[in-house]
């Protein structure tokens, strides 16, 4: 989830990173969502260049070079403004999605485009650097390098389990009453920053607490292992840390698709990518290292921005109606990342409740992510802290831009897809100004796969041309796997325990991982 730049302004913006002078002069480093340090500019034009890290799922096709002044006023144009923060008007919610998916979606991000070696790949043949940009779903954003290359990541005195951080001595602002010091953060160091597989999971609070929910979840699944040494699968050859780690991220493999790409992506193309029908658009030929396609990174897996809320029921003490929403202001500024420090360790107030972002019960319903569309949060239009422009939408088309992806339409029709008509995309004020600029003819990839959603999804899923480039990568990440539970066992089903049993879903893994709602709701459970 990267910032578009121009192809002139690659190697000084390219990392996202502003510079801000601190006290004595010196320069303090902020970072914001949506603006890492990958360089996907990097990327070969033709279809016979190594591709390395990132490369392209269609490069016959050839790219749409719009101009910046009709991508800038589209971008401008994909603003919602429909209420974020009202209980009882939900007409821009996808009421299909609870909320904790879009930040579930960023955390599957970071794992797959994570820049150092895997612990897998440790230990397999820790002198081989040939995989060592590999993207895989294989959770080295938690593991890293694991216990004994990156120790300060693991608990000294029981090192199968993750180190867990505090909150603040400090009583937070919006409810003082709150027990401080509770073990619901990340483990920071003295300046604030996150001491975590991968910083960019400290960007923002929520895939923050989504980070901490994955470690929390490892160290459950030790003790649960710990129990029933029956349990596991191959006692004399693994550690328990192997055996718990193994168990994680199969468990985790089976959320992605199960939970979270068939809630988000049409059926029937999920289906068909599944049991292997059809062309393969994403080929991974033996011997390749597996890359991730422009048009996945910078177009279709870009729908999570969309699924943004301004204003979120984040808990008791911060919710859509308490006189401090859980804005999304605040989700930012209490981060190591792009908070600049000031709002680490947390107050024990901004514990999340989990019951609020998933289906896990518990007597509180969840909220919901916003619609599919071309309609981008508020707070996204205008991002603080950025060289401009400061919308990401434009930031996002300018991206495809300086990428050279291809129109939408011209991807549909490669895959065999009846494209979106021109009085389908000239649809809203949005299409309006696609059209003044032609745009809707020959569309951005990014807006044509919203629109899509918008269209053919209802709001609720991904389209035709959306769904089956992200479903191939994921599916194709999986395969080419060796280590993962559709390689290795296409009919494994989870065994960890679940509403419904051989099946698991993210509310299963919070709920066995426990501590939902760790400060309760206020007067009516005397906390």
């Amino acid at each position: 989830m990267n910032d578009p730049v121009e192809v002139a302004d690659v190697s000084k913006r390219a990392t996202g990173i502003r510079t801000q002078n601190g006290a004595g002069g010196g320069a303090r480093v902020v970072r914001r969502h949506g603006f890492g340090t990958r360089t996907e500019e990097n990327q070969p034009l033709g279809q016979f260049v190594p591709t390395g890290k990132f490369g392209r799922m269609f490069p016959e096709i050839p790219p749409l070079i719009p101009s910046l002044e009709s991508l800038s006023e589209l971008g401008a144009a994909m603003l919602d403004t429909r209420p974020h923060n009202k209980p009882d008007d939900t007409t821009g919610d996808n009421e299909k999605v609870p909320a904790g998916f879009t930040y579930l979606g960023q955390f599957i991000d970071h794992d797959i485009t994570f820049d150092t070696t895997a612990l897998q790949e440790v230990i397999v043949d820790p002198l081989a650097l040939r995989n060592f940009r590999t993207p895989m779903l294989d959770l080295d954003c938690l593991y890293g390098m694991g216990p004994v290359a990156q120790p300060y990541l693991y608990d000294r005195n029981d090192n199968d389990k993750f180190l867990i951080g505090r909150t603040n001595v400090n009583p937070g602002g919006g409810d003082s009453d709150v027990p401080t010091g509770l073990p619901h953060d990340l483990v920071r160091a003295p300046h604030g920053f996150a001491l975590i597989g991968d910083p960019r999971n400290d960007e923002n609070l929520i895939v923050g607490q989504t980070h901490l929910a994955f470690l929390r979840f490892h160290n459950k699944v030790v003790d649960w292992l710990r129990e029933d040494p029956t349990r596991r699968e191959a006692p004399l050859r693994k550690t328990i840390f192997e055996e718990a780690r193994d168990t994680v991220i199969w468990h985790y493999q089976w959320i992605v698709v199960h939970d979270f790409l068939r809630r988000l992506l049409d059926e029937k193309q999920l289906g068909i990518v599944l049991r292997g029908e059809g062309e393969r658009f994403y080929h991974l030929d033996e011997g390749q290292d597996a890359f991730i396609p422009v048009e996945y990174s910078a177009a279709a897996y870009r729908f999570g921005h969309t699924m943004v809320r301004e204003v979120y029921d984040y808990n008791r003490v911060f919710n859509l109606t308490s006189p401090i929403p859980g804005s999304l202001d605040l989700i930012f500024r209490f981060s190591g990342l792009s908070g600049g420090g000031g709002g680490v360790p947390i107050p024990s107030d901004w514990i999340i409740d989990w019951r609020r972002f998933f289906e896990v019960g518990g007597g509180v319903s969840h909220g919901f992510s916003r619609r599919l569309d071309p309609f981008l949060a508020q707070t996204l239009q205008d991002l603080p802290g950025v060289p401009a422009p400061k919308s990401l939408a434009i930031r996002n088309l300018l991206r495809g831009r300086s990428l050279g992806l291809p129109p939408g339409q011209s991807v549909a029709k490669f895959m065999g897809f009846d494209p979106l008509k021109p009085s389908d995309i000239e649809q809203g004020p949005d299409g309006e100004i696609a059209k003044k600029h032609n745009l809707h003819i020959e569309t951005p990839l990014w807006y044509y796969v919203l629109k899509e959603a918008e269209l053919q999804g209802g709001g609720e899923r991904l389209g035709q041309v959306g769904s089956r480039i992200v479903a191939e990568v994921f599916i194709g990440l999986l395969r080419a796997d060796i280590g993962s539970y559709l390689s290795r066992k296409p009919n494994w089903t989870p065994v960890l325990p679940g509403k419904n049993k051989g099946d698991f879903t993210m509310a299963d893994l919070l709920n066995f991982m426990g501590e939902i709602n760790p400060i309760g709701d206020g007067q009516s459970d005397g906390s």
